[in-house]
């Protein structure tokens, strides 16, 4: 109640201050008053089950025979954190099979009663004290699972943090060992995965810190994790034998563990969802100058001495690039992205690119960070890229700018993201960092809105226009490269704006692609599909156009022709469409999109303004589906004009379609043209070969 209460004394400390100078309210609301709610939730959480407890109900856990994890604790007295630490394991430990095996080195407490209360629990009570080293090597003896956790008994679990750990070992066979977020029950960071310097000392990274920070949140390749949560694969546990007992009775023996992974070609990975309570120091202390905890000290000189070479050569001096050696990235190079926010792939094409070319960048084997100009983290989007390895920085521009502040000495590329973004960092990033600049336009904004005012009759249109021409105008100057998706706009740039560095990319990037669809499947397929986020206005226009000028004339030459639309937020006039020859979808699933392209006869792209590369063109080519289209629908993929014919009146829209459907033989062979031309610009060797001459 005492915490409850200097939470809410605090809060309404800072709002009074914040009523005199609201700029206050952003600094400190997240930094003060979330920090704290935080890390007492976290407390709460972690005495959910108290280790001073006197009844100790029996904990039963399932029996399993063929467990995916083996988990290991070995102990030496404190029952009561054992049972604590179990308790929480059964509590929070779901989806994934598992067997749990206590090490038990001659306890003389409650520990000795322990099958008393645990059910199918493999208990192995060892003939004298082995020690942890020796503990931990004998006891996995006995595992039976594809993964073994060598897990403390002085840790509470916290939900999911088993399955995490097992989903990031699974995406890889390359990882050998996996670790968790370590805190303490105060609700600080004590370790979020290791570094360790060319002197032989470590420095658990983020100790002290306040965990839900961003630097922390990420998966990330560590040199090393500590054993009180600490999962590897079996076959690799044997191929090492396990923990080199010349470091026993312990300390520095999971470190040299992960250097001997590494030597053998496994990486060593961090989890940050795997969340763990550690109370560390509970058997043995924390006085390096007595007893067990004395071995720290020289197992730190064994260390040394073993790994004295690869120390030298591969880790940095203490202090010396945290940036970089964090990530185990000192030779890779660093690009950082920015946009307005994380990329809702799933959304609107624009972000369903970035999304592509950051997992590109992954590949391409580079320390990739992303800035989300804005305080919102959207969910599950921010944390699918943080499980994919990348560091996104969050919370304003505030904040994004003193990162860059802080590490901008560090970066290679800056990749920009549309005018407004650029506009807002690009200088800053020249006046803080010597990276390489590069501008991706997405579309040109002036040309976009220049062309909704011929069609709109709008002058606010033409004045937003001139706006953004001026704006991208300056923006591609100061860029080292300028990117774009489409080539008739990279004419522009070139031509109007004077910019010589500019480079075409590809809108998506496919690793596979659909068969063309045959002469007998053309006969399953059935009626017209459009495709557009109806935030972005030239589909609402498209679609509205399309219904009055298009679609009424098309159900009188073929009564039974059925229009689904599909789009997310879909305004009350494109809902007001609905009928029996029109269904409106809103916000569906890549699934069910999938799913429509597959059994849509054509799909149609009525645009009459916009600019830069459409998405839904691309997925119908790189599908195969045959469309019909106008020419702004088609503008700046190369050489489109062989394969597609534009229709851009109501009358040859209504042809085009009905050629598609009254001849199944020329339906085939367009959707094999589609898909030949995809494969050719839209692959990702092709990417990486533009990339290779940009970089």
């Amino acid at each position: 109640m005492d915490k409850f209460i200097d939470i809410v004394q605090t809060s309404i400390h800072i709002i009074k201050k914040a009523l005199k100078d609201p700029s206050l309210i952003r600094k400190n609301l997240n930094r003060k008053i979330i920090n704290r709610l935080f890390t007492s939730q976290l407390k709460i959480n972690s005495y959910d089950i108290m280790v001073n407890q006197t009844s100790f109900p029996v904990l039963e856990f399932l029996k399993c025979e063929n467990p995916m994890v083996s988990i290991i604790i070995p102990v030496y007295n404190k029952w009561e954190y054992t049972y604590s630490c179990l308790a929480t394991l059964l509590r929070n430990t779901e989806g994934v099979s598992y067997e749990v095996i206590i090490g038990d080195d001659q306890s003389s407490d409650e520990t000795i009663n322990a099958a008393k209360y645990l059910k199918n629990v493999t208990i192995l009570r060892h003939k004298e004290n082995q020690r942890f080293v020796k503990n931990c090597n004998r006891s996995a003896e006995h595992a039976k699972g594809k993964y073994i956790v060598l897990l403390n008994n002085d840790v509470n679990i916290q939900k999911d943090w088993l399955a995490a750990m097992v989903r990031l070992a699974e995406s890889n066979e390359k990882i050998g060992v996996v670790g968790s977020k370590l805190i303490y029950p105060d609700g600080r960071l004590q370790e979020a995965g290791s570094i360790m310097y060319q002197d032989g000392n470590p420095e658990n990274y983020g100790s002290l810190e306040t965990p839900y920070k961003h630097e922390y949140n990420y998966v990330r390749e560590v040199d090393y994790v500590t054993g009180a949560s600490f999962l590897v694969r079996h076959d690799l546990w044997k191929k090492l034998s396990g923990f080199d007992e010349d470091f026993s009775p312990g300390y520095y023996e999971e470190t040299d563990f992960c250097y001997r992974t590494r030597y053998v070609g496994y990486k060593v990975m961090y989890q940050p969802l795997s969340t763990i309570i550690h109370y560390e120091g509970i058997t043995h202390g924390r006085d390096t100058k007595v007893s067990f905890k004395a071995y720290q000290v020289v197992n730190k000189e064994r260390f040394f001495t073993k790994w004295k070479k690869i120390l030298e050569s591969q880790q940095i001096k203490h202090g010396e690039n945290t940036f970089k050696a964090k990530d185990r990235a000192i030779d890779k190079k660093t690009i950082v992205v920015i946009d307005s926010r994380v990329p809702l792939y799933d959304q609107e094409a624009g972000s369903r690119s970035t999304f592509a070319y950051l997992k590109l960048f992954i590949e391409m084997g580079m320390q990739v960070k992303f800035i989300a100009n804005s305080i919102t983290r959207y969910e599950p989007y921010t944390t699918e890229l943080e499980q994919m390895g990348i560091e996104v920085v969050y919370a304003g521009a505030d904040n994004a700018k003193k990162w860059i502040r802080d590490n901008g000495q560090f970066f290679d590329y800056v990749y920009l993201h549309r005018p407004d973004i650029a506009q807002e960092y690009l200088e800053y990033v020249r006046k803080h960092s010597s990276a390489k600049i590069w501008y991706q336009t997405h579309d040109l904004h002036y040309l976009r809105e220049k062309r909704r005012g011929e069609i709109e009759k709008d002058a606010s249109a033409f004045k937003k226009s001139e706006y953004y021409k001026k704006l991208e105008s300056k923006i591609c100057r100061l860029a080292d490269v300028v990117l774009t998706f489409s080539e008739y706009e990279k004419d522009i740039i070139q031509r109007e704006f004077r910019i010589k560095n500019v480079y075409t990319v590809p809108l998506y990037i496919f690793d596979n692609f659909c068969k063309p669809i045959t002469l007998a499947e053309t006969e399953k397929r059935d009626g017209l599909l459009f495709v557009g986020g109806f935030g972005h206005f030239p589909n609402r226009d498209a679609i509205l156009w399309f219904n009055e000028k298009i679609f009424p004339e098309l159900k009188k030459q073929l009564p039974k022709i059925h229009l689904t639309i599909v789009g997310s937020n879909p305004p009350p006039e494109v809902i007001s469409l609905k009928s029996s020859s029109v269904t409106v979808l809103s916000n569906v699933s890549d699934d069910e999109l999938k799913r429509l392209h597959r059994e849509t006869k054509i799909l149609i792209v009525p645009l009459r303004y916009g600019a830069g590369i459409k998405g839904k063109v691309v997925d119908a080519l790189a599908q195969g589906v045959p469309m019909v289209s106008t020419s702004i629908g088609i503008e700046g993929l190369p050489k489109i004009e062989k394969i597609i014919i534009a229709a851009d009146s109501e009358e040859i829209f209504i042809e085009q379609i009905k050629s598609l459907i009254d001849d199944p033989q020329k339906y085939a062979l367009v959707s094999q043209t589609y898909i030949n031309y995809a494969k050719l610009h839209f692959s990702e060797d092709t990417v990486k070969t533009i990339f290779t001459k940009i970089f």
